[in-house]
C-alpha cells in the first residue's frame, strides 16, 4: 500500500510539474481549463510578485465568466505592473461584463462599474496609443454609453477615435466609424462602414462576422447568414475563432441551427483553438445548439463535456441541471 500511495505521489507531482512547464493559455484554450487554471494558482502563490502570472490567471477566470476572479487577479496585476496597458485593458473588459450581468434594480452598482471600466479602457489607451483592441473597446463604450450620469458617452468621442487609428489600422478606424453610426441609427453610413472595413481589414473574415453582428441587430437574417457564410469561406487563420463565433450569431439570431451545430462541431474537431473561443466554451455552444433542436440527451452530452473541461464553469452546470 505505501509504494502504491508513493506512485501516486510521484505521478501527481509529475502532472503537476507538466503543467507548470506548459503554457497555461495555451492549456486553455485546447481543453485543459481545469488544469490551466491549477497551475496558474500554483505559479501566483509561488511568485507573488510576477505580474503577468496574475493577467494570465485573470484570463482563465475571464473566459470562464467569473467575472469577480477575474477582476481579482487582473487588479493585482496592476498593481504589480501599472504601466502596462493591455491589463488595464482586461480588467475594464472584466468590470464591463460584470456590469452586464448586473440586475435592472441595481442601477446605481451598473453606472459605477461602467464609470471604472470606461476609467480603464481610457488608462489603457493613455499607457499605449498603438493598442488598437483598447481603442476599440473605448470607442464602443463611448458609442454605446448615454452621456448623463457621467458615463461619458459620446458619439464623436467614439469617432475621434477612429481618427487615432486610421494610420494603424484602417479596418478598425472603419468598425469604429461603422459603430458609431450604428448606434447614431445612421445605417447607410454603418453599412458603408462596414464594407469598407472588410476591404481594408488582413483578416476579413473577422468584419464579415461583425457585419453579420450588425445584420442581426437589425433582424435582417438572410444578410446575416450571407456574410457569415462569407466569412466561413475566407477563414484561412488558424487558430480562428471564426467557427465558433458564426455558430454563436446564428444561435443568439435563432437561426438555421443545423448549420450552427455543424460549425460549432468543425471548431472542437479543430487541432488547435483560438484564446477568445476555448475548447469548453465550444462544447458548451453546441450544448446550446442541440437543445434548440430538442436533443436533450446531446446537449447534456456536451454540457458534461464543457464540465469535464472547466468544472467551475457555472452556466454548463445550470444548463446540465435544467436537463436532469
Amino acid at each position: 500500500m505505501k509504494n502504491f500511495l508513493l506512485v501516486l505521489v510521484l505521478l501527481a507531482a509529475a502532472a503537476s510539474a507538466g503543467a507548470a512547464d506548459a503554457n497555461p493559455r495555451l492549456m486553455l484554450a485546447d481543453g485543459q481549463a481545469n488544469e490551466a487554471l491549477t497551475a496558474l494558482k500554483a505559479k501566483t502563490q509561488s511568485s507573488p510578485k510576477d505580474a503577468e502570472a496574475f493577467h494570465q490567471l485573470a484570463h482563465a477566470y475571464y473566459v470562464m465568466e467569473l467575472w469577480d476572479d477575474a477582476i481579482t487577479a487582473e487588479q493585482q496585476a496592476v498593481t504589480l505592473a501599472s504601466n502596462n496597458s493591455e491589463y488595464h485593458l482586461i480588467l475594464g473588459c472584466a468590470y464591463g461584463n460584470k456590469a452586464e450581468t448586473i440586475s435592472k434594480f441595481a442601477f446605481f452598482t451598473a453606472v459605477k462599474l461602467a464609470h471604472v471600466t470606461r476609467a480603464e479602457f481610457e488608462k489603457a489607451v493613455e499607457l499605449d496609443g498603438n493598442n488598437v483592441e483598447a481603442r476599440r473597446d473605448l470607442a464602443e463604450y463611448y458609442a454605446e454609453a448615454p452621456g448623463f450620469f457621467g458615463l461619458g458617452g459620446s458619439k464623436e468621442k467614439a469617432r475621434a477615435q477612429a481618427e487615432k487609428v486610421k494610420d494603424i489600422d484602417a479596418a478598425a478606424s472603419h468598425w469604429i466609424k461603422a459603430r458609431a453610426a450604428e448606434e447614431d441609427k445612421k445605417n447607410d453610413v454603418a453599412e458603408a462602414e462596414y464594407r469598407a472595413a472588410i476591404v481594408a481589414s488582413s483578416n476579413p473574415a473577422k468584419d464579415w462576422l461583425e457585419f453579420a453582428s450588425y445584420y442581426r441587430h437589425k433582424k435582417r437574417y438572410p444578410e446575416m447568414e450571407e456574410a457569415i457564410n462569407k466569412a466561413v469561406s475566407l477563414d484561412d487563420k488558424k487558430p480562428s475563432n471564426a467557427l465558433f463565433d458564426a455558430a454563436s450569431q446564428l444561435l443568439r439570431a435563432g437561426r438555421n441551427f443545423p448549420l450552427a451545430a455543424t460549425l460549432a462541431r468543425k471548431y472542437i474537431a479543430e487541432e488547435k483553438h483560438a484564446d477568445e473561443a476555448p475548447l469548453f466554451q465550444a462544447h458548451f455552444l453546441l450544448g446550446q445548439i442541440l437543445e434548440k433542436q430538442n436533443d436533450k440527451k446531446g446537449a447534456a452530452d456536451e454540457y458534461k463535456a464543457t464540465l469535464a473541461l472547466a468544472s467551475d464553469f457555472k452556466r454548463a452546470q445550470d444548463a446540465l441541471k435544467k436537463l436532469q
